[in-house]
């Protein structure tokens, strides 16, 4: 049997090492357009490589998916997050559990997963081809040609397209295409007092887009075009169909303080007047805040930074309240996280079988990781959702009915 791997990312060597490993006798030759394979894997996590996500169970880890979650439920089912730590410490990569439950390998460097993904796909045997797009796909009765070339399955592992006009490959085969946007960006905020504290986090704030009910919390991170961090990229995720049609031109509020009761909040404030009534305010922050996080938002409200606690008008100090629980800036673009870049949109679901990630157009085509329109928010979910589907695909069982 003769198998071709489109695609030398994460999902793709997945796939490739599964069909060479679940089929010994097999042929598996992955093809890589570019000059490099793995490169999301190699710069992800900061250098790192944040392997994947401790989550216990599929019904846990699915909450993290924005798109494809009941899908991967399946999926999750018959190759989750233990599965993925198996195979890498069955191959001598150990891997580390942080405290917000990503997890990296102990070597804090992502070439130990890249060196891992290229030995075990060369203990396989498996033919790793760089420079070689593939220009045409075409079914043939009971096989498929490769750039002319015959093969008996084929699984696509592309990633995630830009542009429609990215799969329209795959739609000309018989595919739904689900039309690609970006998930996983940061909020371009021009506001240059804001954008003065790049670099400053508010350890647990909540964040959401006007008019939705679907906040998210975390760090918010400010930098020198506006607002970043764990809590805006899920927002981002969550929200990206949205954000698409609003053209990226939207406010985002912010409570900097993590805390949604006013009343809690505001009875934090009043205890801090009580108690530190001769201090000034900026040197008695009640709340997890950088010092010149909560001197700007005194100099927002027009409380200043020289105002002293036993000062504060009952109206200055429901206009500070407001501004801790609900500051809204106004968003005109945005910027992708690092040098990373997730679509939500691909190949509808509808059209592969979740089990064995055949299509239910073409048998004897597989799909694996972000060219499906499922995506993840930070944290290791989009490469546990590469690992996964590149495993089963790699089975190459066939669809059930």
């Amino acid at each position: 049997m003769k198998v071709a791997v489109i695609g030398g990312g994460a999902a793709g060597f997945f796939a490739a090492i599964s069909a060479a490993e679940h089929h010994p006798r097999a042929s598996v030759v992955l093809f890589e357009r570019s000059n490099k394979f793995l490169a999301k894997v190699a710069i992800s996590g900061g250098g790192r490589c944040n392997v994947t996500h401790h989550c216990s169970s599929p019904s846990a880890l699915v909450q993290h998916y924005p798109r494809g979650s009941s899908f991967l439920k399946k999926s999750f089912k018959h190759f989750q997050v233990r599965d993925t730590v198996v195979w890498f410490e069955n191959r001598g990569v150990a891997l580390k559990i942080e405290p917000d439950g990503r997890m990296f390998p102990t070597s804090d460097d992502s070439s130990t997963i890249t060196r891992c993904l290229h030995e075990a796909a060369h203990h396989a045997g498996v033919s790793l081809r760089l420079h070689e797009p593939i220009h045409a796909l075409e079914p043939r009765t009971g096989a498929w040609l490769v750039n002319g070339a015959p093969f008996d399955r084929v699984i696509v592992a592309t990633g995630g397209s830009p542009k429609r006009a990215g799969l329209e490959w795959l739609e000309a085969l018989g595919h739904a295409i689900v039309d690609p946007v970006p998930s996983l960006f940061t909020f371009n905020i021009p506001n240059r007092a804001l954008n003065d504290l790049m670099g400053l986090v508010a350890p647990q704030a909540i964040v959401r887009i006007q008019g939705s009910k679907r906040p998210q919390t975390g760090p918010v991170l400010i930098t020198h075009w506006g607002l970043s961090g764990p809590a805006v990229l899920k927002l981002s995720a969550w929200e990206a169909r949205t954000l698409a049609d609003l053209n990226y031109h939207f406010s985002v509020h912010v409570n900097w303080v993590g805390e949604p009761n006013e009343e809690v909040a505001g009875a934090r404030l009043d205890e801090e007047r009580e108690a530190h009534g001769k201090k000034r305010i900026l040197n008695a922050c009640p709340f997890d805040l950088p010092r010149n996080l909560w001197g700007h938002l005194l100099d927002q409200t027009g409380i200043g930074r020289e105002a002293i606690w036993s000062e504060l008008s009952k109206k200055s100090r429901n206009q500070l309240l407001n501004t801790l629980l609900n500051d809204v800036h106004a968003v005109r673009g945005k910027t992708t996280f690092k040098e990373e870049f997730v679509t939500c949109g691909g190949v509808a679901l509808s059209d592969v079988h979740p089990i064995t990630l055949e299509s239910r157009r073409a048998p004897g085509l597989y799909f694996a990781g972000e060219v499906l329109d499922i995506d993840g928010v930070t944290g290791g979910f989009n490469f546990q959702a590469a690992w996964t589907t590149g495993f089963l695909a790699g089975q190459l069982k066939s669809a059930a009915p």
